[in-house]
């Protein structure tokens, strides 16, 4: 057991999660005449500045009207006043964590710098996690082709954190009978993995399985997608879950041994085949309680951004604020589990915009939020749409809390928006990719081999030499290892072990991306780092490569990287 994981003994006995969800408060209800409306917390914030709070070097100050973090005026060489945010203060690494008021389950250190790039460790009650950090999708709390051990117990892996989602966890098995497993309960010992676990709220599927869903102030109803025998086909194209296993003739019935006897299904947490699924922010909270995971999110309202509803968008910002009312006053495990916000707001980073507002609202609430997510991102949007938001988001969010951006997972841009600040990352990217038989490997964009390719089917090395996944080396991790040649038969005969090696390439090629991007920020060379990463990718046209996109030149030079140095 990890140093941070054994402080966990100092947090408050974990109580056993109510059988029921809590009810809706009707006081975080809106009127539909006041859906578009500005909430009214709102009303006197100043636009015209920006919105951010705890900012520090080389931020510019923060404009939070509460915060006494103004920076230091100092003149510039035409004798211009200028103010600078103060630096950020850095703790020694292995300094142990002291889990404390208000955020009892959430120490966030932040050891180095390099430009805005952050090495940390944040602090769980499952362990220590560093950032920056790749998060692999287990959405039904597996991943898929590999079992804990090969996670836990591999140099090269050793996933400290891994992703699962509530809806899915919710439709199967049921988060009843995981909040009754074993001993202790909860998808760590349903799933035998004692290390920390992040779950999605089911926001998501707002717009991956938005044909089975009706949105409403009270929440989202979900058609079971299991009710007829083509239906479940709909999961099986998002996120890393739905297998196509038709549910079980006994889901929604209580046939447990366990003397913690499960409470009959409810009309919102029903999954059985006559019955819609309602997904209240308070039943979201209500199955992360359940689950036991370190990370919860809060529901939010997510539209697709690629939609040109505008109306839309304004709506489901301002219900996310509203949500995540509901979802605070409903979670009852503030002990244990740290509910992160996730902010909202389309593309728009006008000032004053729907993604200020949102970030405005959350800056009222900072007091209850020992974290931050990105969401609405990675859903087909430009590349310059999705980078700007990112850069906007990271420069108004408080520096000494974590940001996740959700959804994202090719390595450019981990190497990009870790530039930006972002410390956490989760995409079904590198397992999904795996499935099809191509592999991550260093080089000419997209970094990508494809393994069924006929360039494979006679070549004898390794994916990639010096991986020290259990594809590219033998047992004693010194060489050996299966050849690409052998991969591309195996794969043609789909051979499932062919598909477990390359998973484990994949997610060891990301924790290898996330160690060398750590090491870059801890000797503050991470501007050297990224340069090289992305001359690596694109050699540029007379080099017989492709040049650098144009999104990717903007979003380093606004983190302060010229690619031309």
């Amino acid at each position: 057991m990890t140093s941070s994981a054994m402080k966990t003994s100092q947090l408050p006995s974990t109580p056993s999660p109510s059988s029921e969800p809590p009810a809706t408060n009707p006081d975080y209800m809106a009127k539909e005449e006041d859906f578009s409306k500005l909430p009214s917390e709102l009303a006197h914030v100043d636009w015209t500045k920006p919105i951010s709070w705890g900012k520090h070097h080389p931020y510019p100050p923060s404009e939070d009207p509460t915060s006494n973090n103004h920076g230091d005026t100092t003149t510039d060489s035409g004798d211009t006043p200028t103010t600078t945010a103060p630096p950020l203060p850095l703790i020694p690494e292995n300094t142990p964590p002291t889990f404390k008021p208000p955020h009892q389950a959430l120490t966030f250190h932040v050891h180095a710098t390099s430009g805005r790039a952050r090495y940390t460790t944040l602090h769980l009650p499952h362990g220590p996690i560093s950032t920056p950090v790749f998060m692999p999708v287990g959405t039904k709390g597996t991943l898929k082709g590999l079992t804990p051990m090969d996670v836990t117990e591999s140099e090269a892996l050793n996933h400290q954190i891994i992703l699962a989602n509530t809806y899915h966890l919710a439709l199967q098995p049921g988060t009843e009978l995981i909040r009754d497993a074993g001993e202790t309960g909860g998808l760590h010992e349903f799933m035998g993995w004692d290390r920390n676990i992040l779950t999605d709220s089911g926001g998501f599927q707002m717009v991956s399985l938005l044909k089975l869903a009706e949105i409403t102030e009270e929440g989202v109803t979900f058609d079971n997608p299991f009710k007829d025998s083509d239906d479940d086909k709909e999961i099986c194209a998002e996120n890393d879950g739905g297998d196509g296993v038709p549910v079980d003739e006994d889901e929604g019935k209580d046939t447990t041994t366990s003397s913690r006897k499960r409470s009959s299904p409810t009309a919102s947490t029903d999954t059985s085949k006559s019955q819609r699924m309602l997904l209240r922010p308070e039943d979201s909270i209500h199955h992360q309680n359940n689950i036991g995971s370190d990370i919860i999110m809060a529901l939010d309202d997510v539209v697709s951004s690629v939609s040109d509803d505008n109306t839309r968008f304004k709506i489901a910002t301002y219900r996310t604020l509203r949500w995540l009312d509901r979802c605070f006053s409903a979670h009852r495990r503030p002990h244990d589990q740290n509910l992160f916000p996730i902010v909202q707001g389309g593309l728009d980073t006008t000032p004053g915009g729907l993604r200020d507002i949102c970030l405005a609202g959350f800056r009222l609430r900072d007091d209850k939020a020992p974290g931050y997510a990105i969401g609405g991102l990675a859903g087909g949007e430009s590349k310059d749409e999705f980078w700007r938001v990112v850069h906007h988001c990271c420069s108004a969010l408080p520096d000494a809390k974590p940001r996740y951006l959700m959804g994202v997972g090719y390595p450019l841009d981990l190497v990009v928006c870790t530039a930006l600040g972002v410390d956490m990352y989760d995409c079904v990217y590198p397992t999904r990719t795996a499935r099809f038989g191509v592999a991550l490997v260093d080089g000419e964009a997209p970094g990508t081999l494809r393994l069924k390719g006929h360039g494979c089917a006679e070549d004898y090395r390794v994916i990639m030499e010096g991986c020290k996944c259990m594809a590219c080396c033998d047992g004693n991790g010194d060489g050996g290892g299966y050849t690409r040649a052998r991969l591309h038969a195996m794969l043609k005969n789909d051979n499932p072990l062919a598909v477990s090696l390359v998973t484990h390439h994949n997610l060891a090629y990301m924790m290898t991306l996330n160690r060398r991007m750590r090491d870059a920020i801890k000797n503050d060379t991470y501007g050297d780092f990224s340069r090289s990463f992305v001359r690596d990718q694109y050699r540029g046209k007379e080099n017989g490569g492709q040049d650098v996109p144009s999104w990717v030149k903007d979003a380093l030079h606004a983190a302060g990287i010229t690619l031309d140095k």
